[in-house]
């Protein structure tokens, strides 16, 4: 079950767990016994004979690992401690501040009868019990009656937090056997190569690389100049002024293509990465410290009212190392539009399809899939019985290619992210690489006269976050190129004084929600489990009568500890229901192109706005999902609301399936003033400093050029006029290749003047 990795931060976490580990999440006693208390109401200790479970599981009478399972509670240490430092490291201030008030509250008598009601009070003085004092099945009324509270719905966002985090903790945990207690009871397993001789221990970006964890101030500018960088020192700015003919903030889909393009012309290229760079051999199976260091905020990133959450890859390759391999082309009807609509002629011309055809070729898309995993045969099953149209998905890896958790990097090497493609291109062209090194604005300077800019760029100041490196970095270039995604570039844009209204501004999201249903071990016609296979082959697109594409249905990699944090929870005994059926529960997401848009106001701080349309498209694609998994066979299936909406399926009509589908609808966030509510997730962000015709349109040209500073470009998800409404990865790619094709072009004539 255990498993191996190179990289020692990824290994961090299992060496931790085998001494005795500080703890810096600053919680008081008194608030860690209230909390301790909230994780044994999360995921109580139960009994195997408890009545709640028969005919539920045979097995909790024989399996040794299935007791084990039931008798676990995430209130056992270290748990509770841990979970308290990640909402340290994670929550948003205002978040944790919440959190705490609420612990604290209930630490006192007071605090504990206003939240609580009369289910704390006793027949013994001093009559009003604390809260952990309360019997257990008293403090689970008072966790339901919060959960559907629709009054005070920051109480009520303050005992989500809680449950995501206990539940993502207790499930994440890995011993020093590589291994987790509870996953043998609910069926999971690491992904384990079958032969790890057959992957490559080589590094492929090392000859370019300059990990700044390893550096130090007295090592650093001789790493530099080794690299074949002109670097000079800046006493007075304690800072290493570095020269090159382009620096690029970011490695992703887009920043990858861009350092390649570059450098293939014979620039010097630089790229700044914050994340860390990992090999194939590096990676971990683990979904604890995969998260916490391949993906932004730890893979914990709501947006501020807690409606959405969030994934972002933070490593080099940025999304692409992490993403689900989907290789879908823009859609014909997108790029019309863009092009007429938007009048962006890009869009619309033979150079962007050349350019789509490149880029699969260069990241070694292929069309067919040999063997599909447990959730896509589902999908398939359901869509052929039901008469539906199921398309193959095209994707960056091998026909053969049989991995569930390429979410967490390939440790095979066969999915070609960009840092298995492009980066390798630029590096092998000189590019340099520097990682843990995060950009903290542009270098700008007033235009001269006449200019049709107001500024001119002329580079980057960066900072490593290597506490032994104390100097900034002013790299110095002809050209600047942002690549670090939605979410990240508007925040480098505003903090360098840019002002242009649509910086930050028109993000769309993709907006996603889930359907499940559950498939017993019994039902022999769909082999495997949810977490094995590829994770994205298939494809349905939900036409409306205007046949017009409402949203698509795919499905998704859920590890377990992601799994419990999104399921509804409705009591301890429901979780413990939920999790032994897990790795038989197939999912599916709805994936809508969305017209409504969100904001980007700071680090880490994103808001979003559905538009009305938008729902009605997330309700017909969920409604779909459902009848495709009750087609399929499931025996039980359901939506992540609140309330654990679902039906039984056996001998269940037409009419009763109708009726339930009827009551099938997107609910709002935990923050709405409705008793149900649910949690939206999002793993692609675009749109935030798009193109526009005029400066009132976009905040860059069609070039990629911001309109306020010359010489400063954005080549990545960003820039996209509108959403794409498919998987975006091809769609970045070509984007970015023929955007720096075009800047070497220019740079290259300038140059020669």
């Amino acid at each position: 079950m255990g498993g191996k990795c190179r990289q020692p931060m990824l290994n961090e976490e299992k060496r931790e767990q085998g001494k005795q580990k500080k703890y810096n999440h600053g919680f008081s006693s008194v608030e860690m016994q209230t909390l301790t208390s909230i994780a044994e109401v999360v995921f109580p200790s139960l009994s195997p004979n408890y009545s709640g479970f028969e005919g539920i599981y045979k097995e909790a009478q024989t399996s040794k690992a299935v007791q084990s399972f039931l008798e676990a509670s995430a209130s056992e240490s270290p748990i509770p401690e841990e979970a308290a430092e990640l909402m340290r490291k994670r929550a948003f201030s205002e978040g944790l501040i919440l959190v705490r008030f609420v612990l604290l509250f209930l630490s006192t008598r007071l605090g504990t009868l206003l939240l609580c009601g009369c289910l704390c009070l006793s027949g013994k003085w001093p009559y009003i019990n604390y809260f952990s004092c309360m019997p257990l099945e008293k403090r689970e009324k008072v966790f339901q009656w919060w959960f559907r509270h629709s009054l005070f719905t920051p109480i009520r966002v303050a005992f989500i937090t809680l449950k995501v985090i206990c539940l993502f903790t207790f499930f994440s945990r890995v011993g020093e056997d590589g291994a987790n207690p509870a996953w043998e009871a609910i069926g999971y397993h690491v992904d384990n190569v079958e032969n790890p001789s057959q992957v490559t221990k080589e590094r492929p970006l090392q000859r370019g690389m300059i990990e700044t964890m390893h550096e130090k101030d007295s090592t650093l500018h001789q790493s530099l100049t080794q690299k074949g960088l002109r670097v000079t020192e800046d006493t007075e700015q304690n800072a290493y002024k570095i020269k090159c003919d382009a620096v690029i903030v970011g490695s992703g889909c887009g920043g990858g293509v861009a350092a390649a393009m570059l450098a293939s012309s014979g620039m010097k290229v630089v790229v700044v990465e914050k994340g860390s760079y990992f090999a194939p051999a590096d990676y971990s199976p683990f979904e604890g410290p995969s998260m916490a260091e391949l993906y932004e905020s730890g893979g914990v990133f709501p947006t501020l009212d807690g409606q959405m959450l969030l994934l972002a890859g933070s490593t080099v390759g940025g999304g692409s190392a992490v993403n689900w391999s989907a290789c879908i082309k823009t859609p014909k009807s997108i790029l019309q539009e863009w092009a007429e609509d938007r009048q962006i002629p890009l869009f619309g011309s033979p150079e962007y399809l050349s350019a789509m055809d490149t880029v699969c070729e260069r990241i070694g898309v292929t069309e067919d899939c040999k063997e599909e995993g447990f959730q896509n045969q589902v999908l398939r099953k359901g869509c052929q019985n039901l008469g539906l149209e199921v398309e193959k998905v095209p994707r960056n890896s091998s026909e053969s290619h049989y991995c569930g958790s390429c979410g967490f990097g390939c440790r095979r090497g066969d999915k070609k992210g960009t840092d298995q493609t492009w980066l390798v291109d630029a590096v092998n062209n000189d590019a340099v690489i520097l990682t843990g090194c995060k950009a903290e604005r542009f270098i700008l300077e007033k235009n001269k006269m006449g200019s049709t800019r107001k500024m001119k760029c002329l580079g980057v100041i960066a900072k490593t976050s290597n506490n032994n490196i104390t100097k900034k970095l002013h790299i110095e270039a002809k050209v600047t190129i942002s690549a670090c995604g939605a979410i990240l570039t508007p925040l480098l844009m505003h903090s360098s004084g840019l002002k242009n209204r649509n910086i930050g501004r028109n993000l769309h999201l993709h907006p996603v929600l889930m359907a499940w249903g559950y498939f017993p071990d019994s039902n022999s016609e769909f082999k495997g489990k949810s977490h094995e296979g590829g994770i994205i082959t298939s494809v349905h697109k939900v036409v409306a009568a205007d046949n017009k594409v409402q949203a698509i249905i795919e499905t998704p990699s859920l590890g377990p500890a992601q799994y419990a944090a999104l399921c509804p929870w409705e009591s301890g005994l429901e979780m413990k229901k939920r999790m032994l059926k897990f790795s038989r529960t197939a999912h599916t997401i709805t994936i809508i192109r969305d017209q409504g848009s969100g904001e980007v106001h700071g680090e880490g701080r994103v808001t979003y706005k559905f538009d009305a349309l938008d729902r009605q498209k997330i309700q017909a694609g969920l409604r779909q999902s459902l009848r495709i998994l009750v087609a399929a066979g499931a025996v039980e299936v359901g939506t992540h609301r609140s309330d654990g909406q679902r039906i039984r399926c056996k001998g269940i009509s037409n009419e009763e399936l109708e009726e339930f589908l009827d009551s099938v609808s997107p609910a709002g966030g935990p923050f709405s003033f409705g008793e149900n509510w649910v949690v939206y997730t999002s793993a692609h962000q675009m749109g935030s400093c798009r193109m526009g015709i005029t400066e009132k349109e976009g905040a860059v040209d069609e070039n990629g050029e911001s309109w306020e500073a010359e010489g400063l470009f954005v080549c990545d998800a960003s820039v996209l006029p509108s959403a794409v409404g498919v998987n975006p990865m091809i769609t970045v790619q070509s984007t970015a290749y023929c955007l720096s094709k075009r800047i070497a072009e220019s740079l290259k004539q300038k140059m020669a003047f």
